[in-house]
């Protein structure tokens, strides 16, 4: 059975920077959650960022420019946490390869998690296109990353995988 890495804000867990969850109400979720597929997960925490912290955005790039060396990760106070969400970072990708996860469904619009969209660094609101550092790093190492929009998306290659693996 393939099984997803999710960020546990999707599941329910308190686990944004404001303390809330961000749980998704979907059948498809409900019935990878029954099957025992789902693998909650938050890089920020798991970087040893805590609950509630203050929002933090990507300066000078996306998430590979921050795998790259290239852009920090700073909160609204101007404290750099670019040590934290890369570690958390490694921990997710970690995480997926200890379980054989090649599927992850991540939070769109976060600095760690956005798949199509993060902030543009200046916290105001603005969406910009790019991926998130965890984002960027679990694809790095080949495996598929979708946000929470793209469900149909994530069910579809569950099926080609698994069809691949156990051809009939």
């Amino acid at each position: 059975m393939e099984r997803i890495l999710v960020s546990s804000c999707l599941v329910g867990r308190p686990v944004r920077y404001d303390g809330a969850a961000k749980p998704l109400d979907a059948d498809l979720l409900e019935r990878w959650r029954a099957e025992g597929r789902l693998l909650p997960f938050c890089p920020e925490v798991s970087g040893g960022l805590s609950v509630p912290r203050p929002p933090a955005e990507i300066v000078g790039g996306d998430g590979h420019a921050v795998l790259d060396g290239t852009a920090r990760i700073l909160t609204n106070t101007g404290v750099d946490v670019t040590a934290e969400f890369l570690h958390g970072a490694r921990q997710a990708l970690d995480a997926a390869r200890r379980t054989g996860a090649r599927v992850a469904l991540l939070k769109e619009g976060s600095p760690s998690c956005g798949s199509q969209r993060i902030y543009d660094g200046t916290f105001s609101g603005t969406p910009v296109p790019g991926d998130g550092v965890t984002t960027a790093l679990l694809e790095r190492a080949g495996i598929h990353v979708f946000s929470e929009n793209e469900l149909p998306a994530v069910d579809s290659l569950l099926q080609t995988l698994e069809e691949h693996d156990h051809p009939s």
